[in-house]
């Protein structure tokens, strides 16, 4: 039933990764399915910063430590690593996430949340915006 399984991951909300990480092995393991882990680097609107670094170069960073983090996340799962890819990408999360379920053609996707404060009521949530644009099944844990 479910081949291509997106699991959107912020590498810093180790707490989102967790609540995922049993839903994610099991349906992995049930359905033999392979894993698409999605990093999101929020875009920054800047050219460049008053210590003298440049966008270019904090992105550059951002996406070192990312990798760094996604691949220690990785490992946790109980995962043959042929079937799970990982990507990094840059942009809006809500944008990256829906994007690329659509280019794997994922079956579903994964997502933890919290539970909604007044903040997520008033400004919405990238959950939420996946939920509510999303073409395929989503998961939402939490």
């Amino acid at each position: 039933m479910y081949k291509n399984i997106l699991v959107p991951i912020d590498v810093w909300e180790k707490e989102l990764t967790d609540m995922v990480t049993p839903h994610v092995e099991s349906l992995a393991k049930l359905e033999d399915a392979r894993i698409h882990f999605l990093a999101v680097i929020p875009a920054f609107p800047y050219g460049g910063f008053e210590s003298g670094l440049s966008v270019a170069d904090l992105e550059k960073r951002l996406i070192d430590s990312t990798k760094k983090e996604l691949g220690e996340i990785i490992r946790k799962f109980s995962l043959p690593e042929d079937r799970a890819d990982r990507y990094i990408v840059i942009g809006r999360p809500k944008d990256k996430i829906l994007e690329r379920a659509e280019a794997i053609s994922a079956d579903l996707i994964i997502i933890g949340s919290r539970r909604p404060s007044i903040s997520t009521y008033l400004l919405g949530s990238t959950a939420a915006a996946v939920v509510r644009y999303a073409k395929t099944s989503v998961l939402v844990v939490r």
